[in-house]
């Protein structure tokens, strides 16, 4: 990374980057713990993904679209979804059974066509389709420019003063591409010293 030292000392200071390991979760089941998890602790998170993958018997693996569509809005309020994330985990599974959602297609598609693809679902922005490009598809040059522990990183290692602006974040990015992808995940990886 001579293009950019201070990436670059991050780099040889973290090692070989974890972004080779595709993510091995199932990408309905990603999505599903995308909707759950927004805004939400981690802890808050995993345990009301717990207890909807538990209303799917024989399913926490991988569960099935059909079966979510059946779980009434009620019911999953019952395990901790508002109204509306309860509406988003309807919408996604009912994209992927009307095939209007072709999740084992978006490997063949662009990054753009992933983003409108997936962006496409109730729920689901630009950040949430960023973050299954990157962990799920392994896309080796996409810039998660609203992605706050990013912002919050890259103010910290570039000694700004607040946080950068979107604008800025591209224009600091054009010296990454085309690994924009992995010098965020050593962004990341630099707020485990912080």
């Amino acid at each position: 990374m001579l293009a950019d030292p201070i990436l670059g000392a991050i780099i040889r200071h973290k090692g070989a980057c974890g972004l080779a390991e595709r993510g091995t979760e199932p990408r309905f089941r990603s999505l599903l713990r995308a909707l759950v998890s927004q805004q939400l602790s981690v802890k808050a998170a995993a345990t009301i993904f717990s207890r909807v993958l538990a209303l799917l018997p024989g399913d926490d693996v991988c569960p099935r679209p059909e079966a979510v569509l059946q779980l009434s809005p009620e019911t999953l309020r019952g395990a901790g979804l508002s109204r509306q994330k309860a509406s988003y985990l309807h919408d996604l599974s009912a994209r992927i059974v009307a095939g209007t959602l072709r999740l084992d297609e978006l490997d063949g598609l662009s990054d753009e066509q992933v983003m409108t693809a997936l962006t496409a679902v109730k729920g689901v922005g630009r950040w949430t389709a960023e973050m299954i490009l990157i962990f799920q598809l392994g896309r080796p040059d996409v810039l998660p420019v609203d992605d706050v522990g990013l912002l919050r990183s890259i103010q910290n290692v570039y000694g700004l003063r607040r946080r950068p602006s979107e604008k800025q974040v591209l224009r600091m990015g054009e010296r990454w591409k085309p690994y924009r992808s992995i010098a965020s995940w050593y962004l990341w990886a630099a707020l485990d010293n912080q």
